[in-house]
C-alpha cells in the first residue's frame, strides 16, 4: 500500500515517509530513481532541509540496498523475504541512516523510523524498533564474508553490488580493483558540465560560478568540461536558462569527441535521446551540417528537442526510428553515426543504482545479441570512407570489445581505427588495443566504452 499525500496533507509532508513510497514505487512499477525524484520535489510538499534528506535516503538506500540487507539478515529472526515490503523499506531508510548519515542522531534515525511505522505499517512497529535498536547493541559483531577466500560474496557484501556483478568484475580485473569498482560504483558520482561553446566559453562560465559562490575547476580530459562540487539545483545554476552549459559527464563527453565531426557533414545519432552527445557533436560542428538524431521513443526525443532548442542548436533534426529495421536510411548516406547503444548501463549504476537490483547475468547475453544487430544495421548507412563510434556505458566485457570483434570478423569491409594513433593525449584512457574504456576508480568518471570503426574505400 502508498499513502498519497497532499499538499493539504502538511502533517505528513515527512521526507522519510516520501522516501518510503518513492522506494516502493520503484520496487514494484520499475521507475527511475532520479525522475521519481524530480516529480516528488516539484509537488511543493516538501520544503527546506526535507528535500535534501528526501533524495539523500532514496538514492543511499538503492546504492547500499546489499549491504543493509546484509546486515539486517543477520538481526532478523526470520528470512527477510517473509517481512512486511512496507517494514522492509522502512528497516533500510532507518538502518541507512544509522551506518551512513552522521548528521542524524542515532534515537532520532529510530524514533522517526517507528514514528513512520505506525503511520503506514502499525502492525510492524514493534519491530522495527528492536530490529535498529539490536543494531546499535551488536553492530561491532557484524561480520562480512571473507575477501580471500569467497571474494565476490565480499565485494557484494561490503560494496552493495550483485553477487554476479562482482564475480564478472573478479574475472575482468582481479578482485583487489574489482573491490575498488565496487566502492567507487556505490559512491555519489561527480557533476560535470560541458560548456556551450556556441554560447560560452569554459573560462566565462568558470567565473559565472564562482561568482555565485560555487566551487568549480576545469575537467582533466575534456575540453568542454567543468567538474563542480557539492550538490546543485542543475536548473537554478547560472547561465542554465541562457544554454551556457548542458549536464555530462567527462566519459560521455569524451565519446562526442571521440566522434572527429567537422563542419559541414551529415551525422547520424542512432540512439539519440537525452541529446547529451547529439548537442554536443553539433557543437563541435559549429552549427553547420547535418545531424539527425533518432530514437525508437517519441516522447523520448521531445527530450532531446528541448535540450537543442534551450542550447541554441538549428542544424539537429529529430525522427523516429526503429534501428532494427535496416532500411532506416539509404545505404552509405551518412559522413558519421555514432550508435550510442542500449545496454545494461553497468558503468553508471551510481547515477542509477536501481538498476543494478534488476539485472542478471543472463540479461548482458540477450543485450549483447542485440547491440550486435544495431551495430550491423548502422554500419551500412556509412559512406566509404566514413566513420561510426560505437559506445556503451557498460563495464562488460560481451557488450562492448567482444561486440565490435564479431562484427569485424563477419564484415570485412569494415576496420577498427586504433585511438591511441588518433587521439594521443587521451593514451591513459585508451587500452593497447586502440579501444576507448575509462572506469570510476580508476578515472573518477562514469563507466565508459567506444570503438571507432570506418568504412573502407
Amino acid at each position: 500500500m502508498i499513502i498519497r499525500r497532499t499538499a493539504k496533507d502538511s502533517a505528513t509532508a515527512n521526507p522519510r515517509q516520501a522516501a518510503c513510497e518513492t522506494l516502493l514505487r520503484i520496487k514494484k512499477e520499475g521507475g527511475f530513481a532520479d525522475r521519481l525524484i524530480d516529480i516528488e520535489l516539484s509537488n511543493g510538499i516538501l520544503i527546506g532541509p526535507d528535500r535534501g534528506l528526501y533524495a539523500e535516503l532514496v538514492f543511499g538506500v538503492l546504492r547500499r540496498q546489499g549491504t543493509l540487507d546484509h546486515i539486517l539478515q543477520q538481526l532478523l529472526e526470520k528470512l527477510m523475504i517473509e517481512l512486511d515490503p512496507l517494514a522492509l523499506v522502512i528497516l533500510r531508510i532507518g538502518l541507512y541512516q544509522l551506518t551512513c548519515l552522521d548528521r542524524i542522531p542515532e534515537s532520532a534515525a529510530v524514533n522517526e523510523s517507528v514514528n513512520l511505522a505506525k503511520l503506514i505499517t502499525p502492525g510492524t512497529s514493534g519491530l522495527i524498533n528492536a530490529v535498529l535498536r539490536n543494531y546499535l547493541r551488536r553492530r561491532d559483531t557484524i561480520t562480512f564474508p571473507d575477501i580471500l577466500t569467497t571474494p565476490a560474496a565480499a565485494i557484494a557484501a561490503r560494496h552493495s553490488q550483485p553477487e554476479w556483478l562482482a564475480e564478472q568484475w573478479i574475472e575482468q580485473l582481479g578482485a583487489s580493483e574489482a573491490r575498488l569498482l565496487a566502492e567507487a560504483s556505490s559512491e555519489q558520482p561527480p557533476l560535470a558540465l560541458r560548456v556551450n561553446t556556441l554560447r560560452s566559453t569554459r573560462d566565462k562560465l568558470l567565473q559565472e560560478l564562482e561568482l555565485h559562490g560555487i566551487k568549480a575547476a576545469p575537467c582533466r580530459f575534456s575540453p568542454d568540461g567543468i567538474a563542480i562540487e557539492g550538490r546543485h539545483t542543475i536548473t537554478a545554476l547560472p547561465g542554465f536558462e541562457a544554454g551556457h552549459f548542458a549536464v555530462q559527464d567527462e566519459a560521455s563527453q569524451l565519446a562526442g569527441r571521440l566522434l572527429g565531426a567537422v563542419p559541414g557533414e551529415r551525422i547520424w545519432d542512432a540512439c539519440s535521446a537525452p541529446g547529451g552527445k547529439s548537442c554536443h557533436i553539433v557543437q563541435q560542428m559549429d552549427d553547420r551540417g547535418e545531424l539527425i538524431a533518432t530514437d525508437i521513443s517519441r516522447s523520448k526525443l521531445t527530450l532531446v528537442q528541448e535540450n537543442a532548442r534551450r542550447l541554441g542548436i538549428n542544424s539537429l533534426a529529430t525522427a523516429v526510428a526503429d534501428l532494427h529495421q535496416p532500411d532506416t536510411f539509404p545505404d552509405g548516406y551518412f559522413d558519421r553515426i555514432l550508435l550510442d547503444a542500449p545496454c545494461s548501463g553497468l558503468g553508471v549504476i551510481r547515477r542509477n543504482p536501481e538498476a543494478k537490483w534488476r539485472l542478471f547475468s543472463g540479461d548482458i547475453t540477450r543485450l549483447a545479441a542485440v547491440q550486435k544487430t544495431l551495430l550491423k544495421n548502422a554500419a551500412t548507412r556509412l559512406k566509404p570512407g566514413g566513420t561510426l563510434l560505437y559506445s556503451t556505458c557498460s563495464t562488460s566485457e560481451a557488450e562492448n570489445e567482444l561486440v565490435v570483434e564479431d562484427f569485424l570478423l563477419h564484415h570485412p569491409g569494415f576496420v577498427l581505427e586504433n585511438l591511441n594513433d588518433l587521439f594521443p593525449e587521451l593514451g591513459e584512457l585508451i587500452a593497447f588495443y586502440g579501444m576507448f574504456r575509462v572506469w570510476p576508480h580508476r578515472h573518477g568518471m562514469d563507466g565508459f566504452f567506444a570503438a571507432r570503426i570506418r568504412r573502407v574505400q
